[in-house]
């Protein structure tokens, strides 16, 4: 079976940056659409991409605080974004304020 060749670094990072733009697009959309708040929604899936990250990560045995961008530095990214959302959904701020 041939092997694909190793990506460079710089490549996997842009790769993995682009995956969390395209992610984050697909997620603000899906939440604008939801049946709750807009930060309800946001929050679930945001939730729900963190368990997803870890669960890659941690199939594809990577390693967190490495060198390149990998799922665990998705999961942390996604972490925060949660945080940012609840905190300013409770705070009830623009369009994240509680329907």
């Amino acid at each position: 079976m041939a092997q694909l060749p190793e990506l460079s670094q710089e490549m996997r990072s842009t790769q993995v940056l682009v995956r969390f733009c395209l992610r984050m697009i697909i997620l603000a959309l899906f939440a604008t659409f939801g049946s709750f708040s807009f930060a309800r929604s946001l929050a679930a899936l945001l939730a729900m991409s963190i368990i997803f990250s870890v669960v890659v990560a941690v199939i594809k045995r990577e390693r967190p605080l490495d060198g390149i961008l990998n799922h665990w530095d998705e999961a942390l990214t996604c972490a925060a974004l949660f945080c940012l959302v609840h905190t300013l959904g409770d705070f009830g701020l623009g369009a994240l304020a509680p329907a």
